[in-house]
């Protein structure tokens, strides 16, 4: 090995000499020799590959070198849940794995996922077989693959939607995944596969993302596709490719695009710089090249594209009780903040499930959980069930819209604590702003990474420490304004950076100043829009301050821990 080998180069060549996938027999030898068995190389890629990563201290970032932390002798185990749906005997069984050998936390992701803590390495073997034989899998939750693919939770129940993609997301899911045609992409990659009205599978943020359409001319379903959406330090919304992809395309065309992804070598160069969205951002891509690249796979044309429609700023986490697309049937979606679920929750949630509906249960990109197919006549006594069981279907929008990331309680990455700072948070902001009923995604995300997807928040706080009294403290700089949808903008950098302790009352000051002096019918983010960034930083600060730059550090890049 080169004295002078790059992070990028050393990542290249342990992918080229193992496909993790096909040794997972190194893993059950691990877990029988122990802990000094395992060599670096495992400890700090292969692993992610069968989804787990090394669990901080708790301490996070600032407790290591390089921008990262240090490792414990423990594991987050991440649970790939395709396009969210679930069966009660499945959540039944994570809820005992996350008894047994997680100290009793989980945690629904962004992604859809559920992450497990404190698993030990030795455990890992009864993990992955119980989780096998209940038909889920870790197998490509991080790493440089596809991650889980994301769709609609509500995909073959909405009431509106205009098609249920969710096979195609399973089929996409067969096709990618475990495949070693592509467990050596240049790092992570996700797509989204929705045929819902409202994108709640945020297509304009994934690699990739396919949104079922009806063309106009012949009212034949298809889809339009979107690539090289993105967050971390360098957010990029997904732009849409001139091409009208009939259902029948739609793996292909997937699969292309997969191609081109895993074949640039231009984006092996640097770790920092290897999404895809870097071919449009440093590389001089456009939608024309990319579309002419995916044609050239094909072998063949796409129909041009037609017009598509993309949301109205909505709200999209589908709590409460709502009406199904099947005559007499309603869903349940209970807010679950920060995504965290106890064992009991979970078990009394997949009873429920089986009780009151048919067993089916998904998770959502808001971290949420829903009950599908309950008979309407059935859904006042499932919500008495589910508030007796600590599952709220009503609550603040404080509640509902707030998204946390894992923080310094397990991630190395991370410079704040976030799910228990995001918990306080909203209890602060339900007694400061007692009866606020306008939606508000509030985005709590403890590094500049962006795993809580502030860019995409009405008001989005990205973690930072700052000296108080000589002492180093947990703070947030603020974003505001972003959004997905007809008006898709990322949040705005504001300038202003608070100590954790005071972003509650930060908050509140902009959200009366919101209230006293909004127009008619105006949201919140409308609001912001129409305000400069030293407006909003007065409303925030309660008086004039100086501009705070962002800082973001030039360190390590996340690796697998954005759910």
């Amino acid at each position: 090995m080169a004295a002078t080998e790059t992070k990028a180069q050393r990542v290249e060549r342990l992918k080229g000499e193992l496909n993790p996938w096909e040794a997972y027999a190194e893993i059950v030898r691990f877990a029988r020799e122990g802990w000094d068995a395992i060599p670096p190389e495992w400890l700090g890629t292969y692993f992610r590959w069968w989804g787990i990563y090394t669990q901080g201290d708790g301490v996070g970032a600032i407790g290591g070198k390089g921008g990262e932390g240090k490792a414990t002798r423990h594991f987050m185990v991440r649970i790939r849940i395709p396009n969210g749906q679930l069966q009660a005997h499945q959540l039944r069984t994570i809820a005992g794995l996350a008894e047994g050998y997680a100290r009793g936390i989980a945690d629904i992701t962004v992604r859809q996922n559920i992450q497990l803590h404190w698993v030990t390495l030795e455990s890992l073997p009864d993990v992955f077989q119980t989780l096998w034989r209940t038909g889920i899998t870790t197998m490509g939750a991080c790493g440089d693959v596809t991650r889980n693919v994301t769709g609609c939770p509500l995909a073959g129940v909405d009431a509106d939607e205009i098609v249920d993609a969710s096979p195609l997301v399973h089929a996409a899911t067969r096709m990618l995944n475990g495949n070693p045609a592509f467990y050596n992409l240049p790092r992570k990659y996700k797509v989204s596969i929705t045929g819902c009205r409202v994108w709640c599978a945020y297509p304009e943020i994934n690699d990739v993302g396919l949104t079922a359409l009806r063309h106009p001319a012949t009212g034949e379903i298809g889809f339009a596709v979107r690539v090289g959406g993105g967050l971390s330090t360098d957010p990029r919304l997904a732009g849409r490719l001139d091409a009208f992809v009939h259902w029948h395309e739609a793996l292909p065309v997937l699969r292309a695009i997969s191609e081109i992804f895993r074949d640039s070598d231009v984006l092996r160069q640097n770790r920092e710089k290897a999404r895809l969205k870097f071919l449009f951002l440093q590389h001089g891509w456009t939608g024309e090249k990319f579309l002419a690249a995916v044609e050239d796979r094909l072998g063949g044309s796409l129909e041009h594209g037609v017009p598509d429609d993309p949301p109205e700023d909505v709200y999209r986490d589908h709590v409460g009780i709502h009406r199904q697309r099947q005559d007499g049937l309603v869903y349940a979606g209970v807010a679950v903040l920060r995504g965290r679920l106890t064992p009991a929750e979970m078990r009394a949630a997949a009873d429920l499930a089986e009780r009151y509906g048919t067993g089916e249960l998904r998770t959502t990109t808001m971290q949420n959980l829903l009950i599908p197919n309950v008979r309407r006549e059935r859904a006042a006594a499932l919500a008495r069930e589910l508030d007796a069981a600590g599952l709220r279907l009503e609550s603040s929008p404080f509640w509902r819209g707030t998204i946390a990331c894992t923080g310094s309680e397990f991630c190395k990455l991370a410079l704040t604590e976030t799910k228990g700072f995001a918990r306080a948070l909203v209890e602060e902001l339900e007694a400061r702003l007692p009866g606020f009923d306008e939606h508000v995604k509030l985005h709590v995300t403890g590094c500049p990474n962006s795993c809580g997807q502030h860019w995409i928040a009405d008001i989005g706080i990205e973690g930072k420490k700052v000296k108080v009294d000589g002492a180093l403290v947990d703070a947030y700089y603020f974003c505001v304004g972003g959004g997905l949808g007809r008006q898709a903008a990322t949040a705005r950098p504001i300038g202003l950076r608070v100590p954790a302790t005071d972003v509650g009352a930060t908050i509140e000051r902009l959200l009366r100043a919101f209230l006293a002096e909004r127009f008619a019918g105006e949201s919140f983010r409308q609001f912001c829009a129409r305000h400069s960034d030293e407006e909003l930083r007065v409303r925030l600060a309660g008086g004039r301050v100086e501009t705070t730059e962002r800082d973001v550090p030039a360190g390590r890049p996340p690796h697998g821990v954005d759910g």
